[in-house]
This record gives C-alpha cells, structure tokens and sequence, in this order.
C-alpha cells in the first residue's frame, strides 16, 4: 500500500475517533504524508519491528508504538524516533 495512501486513511479513522501509529522505516516519508503519528524505527526495508525471532525488540517497537497513543500531550501530527520517549 502507498505511504500516502496509508496517511489518508490513518487520518481518517482518527477523525471516527480512532487512533492510529505508522511504523514508519524513513523519516522524510513520515514528514510528507504525515500521519497523525508516526514512529520512525531504524530498521532494513522489510522488517519495521526488527529482526525476525526477536521478539524482545520486536516488544519494544510495540511498546514505544502504542506509547504514542497514550501520551495525551501530543498533538497529531507527531513524529517519534524509536528510542525517545520510550517508556521504561
């Protein structure tokens, strides 16, 4: 699916209420569309919750993902490095 095309509707379910995190694996990808959130991970194209049969950092990506929901100070659009903010 295109990177804009998921912007739109990720856009769309926060305006039903639902919100939503992009994984995202380029930071200029996540500044152009911008999603209502997004989390740039460090990660090969492929692979946007780390190497395979790990699932500690694959954990990890989820934690920091789901933590952007939480966090009710940030106003969409908001884009988030893995390893900032995460939550310990």
């Amino acid at each position: 699916m295109c990177n804009q095309t998921v912007g739109l509707v990720a856009a769309a379910l926060e305006r039903r209420g639902i919100a939503t995190v992009a994984i995202q694996l380029l930071a200029d990808v996540a500044r152009t569309v911008r999603p209502p959130r997004a989390l740039r991970v460090p990660f090969r194209h492929g692979f946007p919750l780390g190497r395979p049969d790990d699932p500690g950092e694959q954990l990890r990506v989820m934690r920091a993902a789901l933590a952007l929901i939480e966090n009710p100070h940030s106003n969409p659009p908001v884009l988030v490095e893995l390893g900032e903010d995460e939550p310990t």
